[in-house]
């Protein structure tokens, strides 16, 4: 186990141990893109984090993390993962060659309370600690792990040049509900081209991924703290009782709740 900042260096690929874990207190953070060959399980208990993935040449999918979820990321997979006020989080490595039974495909996860706690211990396990030791704990997090509920928090990325600056203008936070009111003069192509676009590239229609985007948006901004209010206005909703509807409607839950409950 090692515990990190945001200054350590940390080389995974050096480290021969079947699993790597490690505790890390990370303010805000960016760890650029990169791959890693073991596989990864991203957790933190309090702030929220968003992941870009490309999971093939030409397919980009972004994902948030809500505080108490966790990120499953095969090995080899390109990813970035930004972090917006975490204060602590954990991150354990598998070798998939030792662990053949772990999933193979991205994952976003729910948490129980006994996954949980296997997270928080197996992060502190020792590198040089012999895996045969913890057999039973690991087959245990193995099973709870594929057992867990497959969170619906991903949302792919259209690939199109012509709608490139729109979402660059979109994720820098300026005038997101303007910018969601996306109009064909501004990307030059036709209303028609443009659904087309978001049909062909995402597998869903603009109307539908505007409402996904504006869900991880909002999961984002409220575990920064801000007011229901300041969200519901930022994102283009009619009403506070609106957005609240809107949250609720896709996440069983109003924002107190959803984050209160460790949702």
């Amino acid at each position: 186990m090692a515990i990190i900042d945001h200054e350590s260096r940390f080389d995974l690929d050096s480290i021969e141990a079947s699993i790597v874990g490690i505790a890390a207190d990370v303010g805000q953070h960016d760890s650029g893109m990169h791959k890693h060959e073991k596989a990864q399980l991203l957790y933190a208990p309090r702030g929220c984090m968003s992941i870009t993935l490309y999971e093939a040449e030409s397919s980009q999918r972004q994902c948030v993390l809500p505080p108490t979820k966790a990120a499953w990321i095969p090995a080899g997979v390109e990813h970035c993962v930004k972090m917006r006020n975490v204060v602590a989080y954990r991150s354990i490595y598998f070798d998939i060659e030792v662990f053949s039974e772990l999933p193979r495909t991205v994952k976003l996860l729910g948490v129980n309370p006994l996954l949980r706690a296997l997270i928080e211990r197996m992060a502190m396990w020792a590198w040089d600690m012999p895996t045969g030791q913890q057999a039973a704990l690991i087959a245990l997090f193995i099973e709870e792990l594929n057992l867990a509920e497959e969170l619906k928090l991903s949302l792919p990325i259209p690939t199109d040049k012509r709608l490139q600056t729109w979402l660059e203008r979109l994720a820098s936070g300026q005038h997101q509900a303007e910018q969601l009111n996306l109009m064909a003069s501004d990307i030059g192509a036709s209303e028609k081209t443009i659904s087309r676009i978001f049909n062909k590239q995402t597998g869903m229609s603009y109307q539908a991924w505007r409402q996904q985007w504006r869900l991880q948006a909002a999961i984002e901004q409220l575990a920064e703290g801000r007011r229901v209010s300041a969200v519901a206005f930022a994102l283009g909703f009619a009403s506070d009782s609106a957005f609240i509807s809107f949250f609720k409607q896709h996440l069983g839950n109003t924002p107190s709740q959803y984050f209160k409950a460790g949702y």
